[in-house]
This record gives structure tokens, sequence and C-alpha cells, in this order.
């Protein structure tokens, strides 16, 4: 007796004929994305030096012509890489007791500024941003307005103020009239901060007996205290650079590095550029090492007040 054996083929469904092709158009689009993100990056970085290079293109500059003579300053076509270079900008700087005189004036200016700028901004925007009174909306818009002022507009008027208390030629006249202009971003910049902080933990502190005093410095300026770091640096900035109030105000003695560089290098007839350059170069590091010690506190000052809780 035979038997006869027969084999059946089951017939591919759709999803078997398709499942190849599937998987061929994931690889095919995961590569795709994989190019256009490196593309994309190599863009980003591409953008990114050429965006730094423009930027640390003056501080190169700045460099080079402070370690070059004066001779090579002024050559032409003028060389990106100096070859003749010479230290001795620098250290010239060193026997100029003038210069080391307008150093200090700048630090006890500055200083003084950006402490004064905090102190005040502190309790005026902690005013504006936790007690409610009468004339606070329209206090709140005179400080902003008065950024709108040009600051050349007000010298006249700051000059004979100042003349007629005995004020001129002193630190206190340079440090009053910094304080006018840095101190309106600083009430804001603090009450944006203080907005911020719970009312909750305010009551909190009131129930626990706590004075208003006494929450304002020991409850709410330690947790304010990367914004008055940023403020006071903002406000030290604005002393340390400051032309136009220094040169008015204060007589040789008291001037700060930057009239006092512009009279030191800059002449009737010719510059020293050499000179000036490395001198700009020496006063900038002091405004250097304070932002990068003080860089984590500065971008979490700046954000702090930027959303509300």
């Amino acid at each position: 007796m035979t038997s006869t054996t027969s084999t059946t083929s089951t017939p591919l469904t759709g999803t078997d004929r398709t499942a190849p092709s599937v998987t061929s158009a994931g690889h095919t689009s995961r590569r795709r994305m994989r190019k256009d993100l490196l593309r994309s990056r190599i863009a980003a970085w591409t953008a990114v030096l050429v965006i730094g290079a423009f930027g640390m293109l003056p501080v190169y500059w700045l460099l080079a012509t402070a370690l070059s003579s004066p001779e090579q300053t002024f050559q032409f076509p003028p060389k990106l890489i100096p070859t003749d270079i010479t230290f001795s900008n620098f250290t010239a700087l060193a026997e100029n007791d003038q210069l080391i005189t307008y150093l200090v004036n700048s630090l006890i200016v500055a200083s003084i500024t950006a402490v004064l700028s905090v102190v005040v901004a502190t309790y005026m925007g902690y005013s504006f941003s936790k007690f409610r009174y009468r004339g606070r909306r329209s206090l709140m818009h005179l400080v902003l307005a008065s950024q709108m002022f040009p600051q050349a507009l007000l010298l006249v008027t700051l000059y004979a103020v100042f003349s007629s208390f005995g004020l001129l030629n002193t630190y206190t006249a340079l440090v009053l009239s910094f304080t006018t202009f840095t101190m309106p971003l600083c009430v804001w910049m603090l009450k944006g901060i203080f907005d911020t902080i719970p009312d909750a933990l305010l009551e909190a502190a009131s129930i626990d007996g706590a004075s208003r005093w006494r929450t304002l410095h020991s409850i709410v300026a330690p947790l304010a205290a990367p914004g008055m770091i940023a403020a006071g640096l903002f406000a030290f900035v604005r002393g340390w650079n400051d032309f136009i109030f220094a040169v008015t105000l204060a007589d040789k003695e008291k001037q700060t590095l930057p009239p006092g560089l512009v009279s030191t290098y800059i002449g009737e007839f010719q510059t020293a550029w050499p000179e000036l350059m490395a001198a700009s170069l020496v006063v900038s590091v002091p405004v250097v090492v304070a932002f990068m010690f003080l860089q984590r506190y500065l971008v979490g000052g700046m954000t702090a007040g930027s959303v509300k809780s």
C-alpha cells in the first residue's frame, strides 16, 4: 500500500512581504537623521567659531599692539603677528606713579558705587515687591523713567549742584553721579528677584516673631544673594568704565582710569598707541577676574527674576 506525502506551502501575508522594505526604510531614515544632525552641528560650531573669532579680534589686536614697538605699530601694511616683540610697554606702566593713582581711584569709586547701589536697590526693590502703599506704582515708573535721560543732559545740573555743595574734585561727587545711573536698573533687577520669594515664607517668619527688618536681613537677603552680586557687578563695571562724569567732576588727583589714560597717552599731535594698549590690557584684568569668579552668581542673578513662583 503506497502513501503519498503532499507538502503544502504557506502563502506570505502582506505583513511578511513588507517587513524588509519597512526595515530598509527605517535604516535610511535614521541615516538621514544622523546626517542632518551632523550637518546642523557642523553649521552651529562654524557659526560659533566665526562669531568668536570676530569678537576676539579686537582683544588680539590689543595684545599685539601692546607687544609691538612704535615703529612696527605704524608700518603699512600692518602685520597680524608682531615680529619684534617687546615688553617695555608693560614695564613702563609700573614706573608711572600717576597711572597707579588713577587705578586706586577707580577701585575706590567703583567699589563704593557697587556697595551703595546694592544697598539702596535692596531696600527699594524689597519695598516695591512686598509692600502695597499709595504712590508705589508711580514711584516704580519714576525710577524706570530716570533711565530715559541722557547722561550728558544731567551732567550740567549735577555739576552745578556739586559745585554749590563744594563736592567737586571729590570721590563723593563721582560715587553719587555713578549711582544715579546704576541704581534704577539694580532696583528693577532686585525687585524681580524679590517677587520670586513666596509671601508664605515671610508670613512664617512673622509668625515666629521676626520683625520686618530681621526678615529682610536674615531670610530674604540670603535668598537674593545671587541677584545682589549681579547688581553689584553691574554697578562696579559702570563705575569702572565711566568717562564723561570722571573727566568733568574730578581733577587730575581724583580722576579714574578712562580719563586718566586719555590724558596720559593721547596728546595734541601724537598718540602713544603701544603704551595705551598695554595700559588698557592691564586695567581690564580686575573686571575680567571679577567676572570669572562671580560668573555663576551673575547668571543666577540675571535669570532669578524671570519667572514668578
